[in-house]
């Protein structure tokens, strides 16, 4: 028999979502019953052998949550349970947000994607001012990086960090080549605070308003957030033994407002999994844009590049899986073929759950046998 909860989710997910289209035929209570008992059997054995501390996992199915669990501590050395009220930082996976939001400013006509970045901001160096919005978000800008392995460059503040990054020479042409990094994102969050008449966390508050996402905000280790998890690290104990157990210790980071369009939302798979709901039905972008958010940018060679407007693209036809990863230790995925996402946050860097998540999501939904084979392994960023 269904669990209590399980009956409300599914009586709550009826009412509020009448006429919801299928992209398959809707599985049965009991297919997602056996789905779930797998996960959970997974998740825990996943969790024992990477010794992660805490962990949430969320499941939309068919415009459904058809599981939510916290599992773990959000806090070891106090014993703090994790439980679904929890933030998780998504670091990086927090570009998939801003990509939605320039995605709604291109809908409504504020932003042109093909347009160069001198067309919305005046004090860019010369070599930047040609380079397209969308190359931005598809990390094909080549521009030089904000951030270098000590965290930002120039060895100061934000505004000398944005000094320094402006006085670099450009990387590559615009359009050759990949190249992640975080200059991307600060530039795209003054094209949305200028284009949008807000700043980027006000207008990004407007998104998880629509999307019901109440435990969702910006900070980092050093901002005083209620509920927030620990993030740990294993480090080893002692060079001179190589082989000795790791050691658990705190992971500090830091994400400053100017990066927070690239990796500054803390929030629980829970809200992020409402978020997936009205992306998926189209609620916070209609079904074209959705569709253009999600392709992948092409390079001047005309070959796809690894990441469309906001987001890494994992698989293409026939089954398109797109993602957002974070840290090293937030992630989800998006099958929209499938009808599915699913979203795991923990608080263990090196977690990468970007790796185990396909394994989870073949429990709902298989993939065409196509893509099964020809499924690529997706890299994490600790940002």
């Amino acid at each position: 028999m269904p669990s209590r909860r399980h009956r409300f989710l599914l009586i709550f997910a009826t009412l509020i979502l009448p006429g919801l289209p299928p992209l398959h035929a809707a599985p049965t209570t009991t297919a997602w019953e056996q789905a779930n008992a797998q996960t959970r059997r997974f998740v825990q054995e996943t969790m024992q052998a990477q010794r992660i501390p805490g962990l949430q996992i969320a499941v939309v199915m068919q415009g459904r949550v058809v599981l939510s669990e916290a599992l773990g501590v959000a806090n070891v050395e106090n014993g703090t349970a994790t439980t679904p009220t929890t933030r998780f930082p998504l670091n990086s996976a927090t570009k998939s947000f801003t990509g939605v939001a320039m995605a709604q400013l291109a809908d409504a006509g504020r932003v042109d994607l093909d347009a160069p970045l001198a067309r919305y901001l005046d004090d860019l160096p010369a070599a930047w001012r040609g380079v397209r919005v969308r190359q931005l978000l598809a990390h094909t800008s080549g521009l030089p990086d904000i951030l270098d392995a000590h965290g930002l460059i120039g060895g100061g503040t934000e505004q000398d960090a944005w000094t320094a990054v402006t006085a670099l020479p450009v990387e590559a042409p615009p359009g050759e080549r990949f190249m992640y990094n975080q200059t991307n994102y600060v530039l795209l969050a003054r094209i949305i605070a200028r284009q949008s008449g807000m700043p980027y966390a006000q207008y990004l508050q407007q998104q998880f308003t629509a999307a019901g996402m109440p435990r969702t905000t910006f900070g980092d280790s050093y901002d005083l957030v209620a509920g927030a998890a620990t993030m740990y690290s294993y480090f080893p104990r002692s060079t001179d033994a190589p082989d000795a157990t790791p050691r658990l210790s705190h992971w500090f980071y830091d994400m400053p407002p100017t990066l927070w369009a690239g990796g500054g939302i803390l929030t629980t798979a829970d809200d992020v999994a409402q978020w997936m709901v009205a992306v998926l039905q189209h609620r916070l972008l209609g079904r074209g844009g959705t569709a253009r958010m999600w392709r992948a940018e092409r390079l001047n060679d005309g070959t796809d590049g690894r990441w469309a407007a906001g987001w890494p693209v994992l698989n293409t036809a026939p089954d398109l899986q797109v993602g957002g990863m974070g840290g090293a230790r937030a992630a989800f995925i998006v099958y929209p073929e499938r009808g599915l996402a699913v979203i795991v946050l923990t608080n263990l860097v090196g977690a990468n759950p970007q790796t185990f998540i396909p394994a989870i999501a073949d429990f709902y939904a298989p993939p065409p046998a196509v893509s099964r084979a020809a499924r690529p392994s997706p890299a994490g960023s600790r940002r």
